[in-house]
């Protein structure tokens, strides 16, 4: 089976050939199934969402793919206009819950063989939608896992005597609430809130070790990796209640849903801290990358029956 992924270009992910992270780890499940995979990436923003219909078709043309699989609204737009190949279409958070690109969302949905909704939230927002399906981005644990913190800490040149709290993105991302997250840590004694940006993956696994607490404060989420990935390495978690981390964090002790109250914030991220990191897994088996890929494998192999 060969599927040509379609996705945006990602200028904070050299690490991942500037693929989304959570595409590009999808993506290399799936191979492990046996399936061929291509990417075409779309640059330039809307300019390029405009210019990208035709070289997608030459893409097409040459690779002579099975599936399309696109991720995230406009890329699911522009995938749908071509009618040669099926297509799968994913919406991750920002594709439903901006009203704008929902026009487009939409109008992949109804030319779309299958759509993929990472939480539940999202599809209820859009309902009903033929042939959709829940499926978030896994992780994938041999990545994702416990370290000792003290280690990571002389990794990433951090002090042993220090509260760091890790921050879902950087800072400038307006959906996810710097300010709210700033106030808190700000009444915590010696602590840092540290942003999350420019690191590679192997780094990434240092930080939910060497933090104190992972932190969201977002607005919005569809079903966020930053959770997953610090359930995974059995960091501590504050996140207020968004896209599924209710689900993902459900019956975890060292893991808490929030307000957008400072205060609530506050007391959260101190009862987190007290708990500390758990050595043992603690993801559902549910949000596994390779259970996701088998999921995805079953309904590629039905689309193209």
């Amino acid at each position: 089976m060969k599927v040509l992924i379609v996705c945006s270009y990602r200028y904070y992910a050299p690490y991942t050939d500037h693929i989304a992270p959570f595409i590009y780890e999808q993506a290399k499940e799936l191979r492990k199934l046996g399936i061929e995979i291509q990417y075409y990436i779309i640059k330039d923003g809307w300019k390029g969402y405009v210019r990208a219909l035709w070289k997608l078709k030459r893409a097409i043309s040459s690779y002579k793919p099975d599936i399309v699989h696109a991720h995230s609204g406009l890329c699911c737009f522009v995938a749908s206009l071509q009618s040669k190949v099926p297509v799968i279409s994913t919406f991750h958070g920002s594709d439903i819950h901006n009203h704008k690109v929902r026009f487009f969302s939409r109008y992949a949905m109804r030319h779309s063989s299958a759509n993929f909704f990472v939480s539940q939230q999202m599809l209820n927002m859009v309902s009903p939608v033929s042939n959709a399906a829940v499926i978030p981005c896994g992780v994938d644990t041999d990545e994702f896992h416990y370290m000792d913190m003290k280690k990571c800490r002389q990794l990433l040149g951090w002090t042993q005597d220090k509260i760091y709290i890790l921050f879902s993105k950087e800072f400038s991302d307006v959906v996810k609430n710097y300010p709210l997250a700033k106030a808190a840590v700000s009444k915590i004694p010696n602590s840092e809130l540290v942003e999350l940006y420019g690191y590679n993956r192997q780094q990434m696994v240092w930080l939910y070790n060497a933090c104190d607490c992972a932190l969201m404060t977002s607005f919005t989420e569809g079903s966020p990796q930053f959770v997953k990935e610090a359930v995974a390495c059995g960091c501590p978690v504050v996140s207020t209640d968004v896209g599924d981390v209710s689900e993902v964090i459900a019956g975890i002790k060292n893991c808490k849903i929030t307000s957008y109250d400072v205060e609530n914030v506050v007391f959260a991220l101190q009862s987190m801290i007290n708990i500390g990191h758990s050595e043992k897994p603690q993801l559902n088996d549910r949000f596994l990358a390779g259970t996701i890929a088998k999921k995805i494998f079953k309904i590629y192999e039905k689309s193209i029956k």
